[in-house]
């Protein structure tokens, strides 16, 4: 039958078809923009951060459009994109009618060293004394520079011992950018016959002849773990390749601020380190994953990758710098990899371990910044750089950064047998009016201990017993005008706001936590209920220890609780 012969066909269609796909519309400013911003640039999956850095550097925020347009750009959904975006706390998702931030941002440091010297006070001056509309003023965790509290950083710029006439300088002068510190340049540090032992052993090396000089130095992991440095090349080199090795610079416990020191001093010696690792385990790619809080150290590494390139040290992208976006977990080995891989920044389940399933699921082997410096001077000078220091029955040197209390806060390398009494001594006694109270020895995973507690070495396996550990060396010092429970909130709130949210003993643990700590009284037997469930069923570290400050402060400081 003809079609003009069938009554009533098509006669019940609307005829209005859509002329767009479902969903938020790509708009075409927004995705040449996107385009122009990220060049040649590949548009890989694992680089979605580095280019979500590029929009928010190039506008201030992250609008709606720009993250269509990105998602368009490296065909990945919007979903995925929005889901990274609003996970790291540099990234400011600005939806469809939102009014996005203004165009200078400052964020003051609130973590127990900054608390200390008086940052809630700057904050709030800060608050009343500038232009809401030009300026915002953002709380911020540690930002590593707890030598010179308080400190702030004005878009990019640091500000150390701040004030408000310091910022008011600043934003007169323009000064919204890293300023880079005087360091050890390629050509001076090859001057002082550095990556000779890169050379050498890159020509002639046995890598278990290092290793086994690694195992005798004693040298151990100096993020936190502890771990045996030379064992790791072992487990990553006896899995098939292709294989990597990730730098964690994450560098976010407050109170630490060690590996930023030697950065923005001698970077060569810890790239040396780096790369006499990589060539250990027969590494294809080297990722440095460092914090976005250290700009400086990022511009610094930048231009002496390019160096080390340029003199065909390392072969072009052989040395992949990758740039955090504010997430204190991605410290943890297997969410900075969550991270380099693009994503947000959620602790893996294990096992498997990293040095079987690391990055892109191939085995990797993670290092500290400052462990990997000691590996380079170690092959340059002799386990016994190392093992020929001796104190209280322990072996080895620490780097120290001490801060509160004491009259010179700074980076301290001390043997490793050292008591508090030894740093507070190294760092010029305590302040001037304090009288030594307490002291946190490892960060705020590790706690509180009085100030009684004076003759325990901080070092590795010696702070077990107390209940605590050395961590990352992290020490600061709180003094007879200081409140031990007020300390022990201020880490609390670090945690609740740190949280990645994956599991529920440490989400909603910290938030319920930092309610029933700030009762006039605690709540003791509830309290350590919630300490046992944080530490027992928590997915990572960051809500197993996050209940350590609470523990000790119940233990050592009753008459406050």
């Amino acid at each position: 039958m003809a079609l003009e012969n069938r009554d009533g066909v098509w006669k019940s269609g609307k005829g209005k078809g859509r002329h767009t796909p479902k969903g938020r519309q790509l708009d075409d400013a927004a995705w040449a923009d996107v385009q122009t911003l990220l060049g040649d640039r590949p548009r890989r999956r694992d680089l979605l951060i580095e280019h979500l850095h590029l929009i928010q550097d190039a506008h201030g925020c992250l609008s709606a459009a720009h993250l269509r347009a990105l998602a368009e750009e490296m065909r990945m959904s919007q979903a995925e994109v929005y889901e990274v975006a609003t996970f790291y706390a540099h990234f400011d998702v600005v939806k469809e009618g939102e009014v996005a931030p203004p165009a200078l941002t400052i964020r003051v440091c609130d973590s127990l060293s900054c608390e200390l010297a008086g940052a809630q006070q700057l904050k709030a001056a800060l608050e009343d004394g500038l232009d809401a509309s030009q300026v915002r003023v953002l709380r911020a965790p540690c930002m590593g520079r707890c030598d010179t509290a308080p400190v702030l950083e004005l878009g990019h710029h640091h500000i150390d011992h701040a004030t408000v006439a310091k910022v008011e300088a600043a934003i007169a002068a323009g000064e919204t950018h890293a300023h880079l510190p005087d360091y050890q340049a390629y050509a001076a540090y090859l001057a002082d016959g550095g990556y000779l032992a890169l050379s050498d052993l890159r020509a002639n090396g046995n890598w278990e002849a290092v290793q086994d000089n690694i195992l005798a130095s004693g040298l151990r992991g100096l993020g936190g773990a502890g771990f045996p440095s030379g064992k790791k090349w072992g487990f990553v080199r006896g899995n098939a390749g292709p294989r990597y090795l990730a730098v964690n610079g994450d560098e976010g416990e407050p109170g630490t601020f060690k590996d930023r020191y030697y950065l923005e001093r001698t970077p060569h010696l810890f790239l040396e380190g780096m790369l006499i690792a990589a060539w250990a385990v027969e590494a294809d790619t080297c990722f440095i994953y460092m914090r976005d809080e250290y700009p400086a150290v990022l511009e610094i590494l930048a231009r002496e990758i390019k160096a080390l390139e340029d003199a065909g040290v390392v072969a072009k992208g052989y040395i992949d710098l990758r740039r955090g976006a504010g997430a204190y977990i991605c410290g943890e080995e297997s969410a900075m990899i969550e991270s380099i891989e693009g994503k947000r920044g959620i602790p893996r389940h294990r096992p498997p371990f990293v040095a079987q399933v690391g990055i892109f699921d191939r085995p990797t082997l993670v290092h500290n910044v400052e462990t990997l410096l000691w590996v380079a001077r170690v092959c340059r000078e002799g386990p016994e750089v190392l093992n020929t220091t001796k104190k209280n029955g322990r072996i080895g040197l620490r780097s120290y950064s001490v801060s509160g209390r004491v009259q010179k806060p700074g980076v301290f390398l001390l043997p490793a047998g050292s008591t508090i009494l030894d740093i507070i001594d190294a760092a010029g006694g305590m302040a001037d009016g304090h009288v030594f109270k307490a002291y946190q020895p490892g960060g705020p995973s590790s706690g509180l201990l009085p100030a009684t507690i004076n003759d325990v070495p901080l070092d590795f396996d010696t702070l077990q017993p107390l209940g605590t550990f050395i961590g990352s060396a992290a020490v600061v010092v709180l003094s007879d005008k200081d409140r031990a429970r007020d300390a022990a909130l201020n880490m609390l709130r670090f945690f609740e706001d740190e949280s990645c949210g994956q599991c529920t003993p440490c989400r909603v643990g910290c938030e319920k936590a930092v309610k029933l700590m700030q009762a006039d009284q605690w709540d003791q037997p509830l309290l350590q209920e919630l300490c046992v469930a944080m530490a027992d069923a928590s997915i990572c570290g960051l809500g197993q220890a996050a209940p350590n400050p609470i523990k000790l402060v119940m233990q050592h400081f009753k008459d406050e609780v």
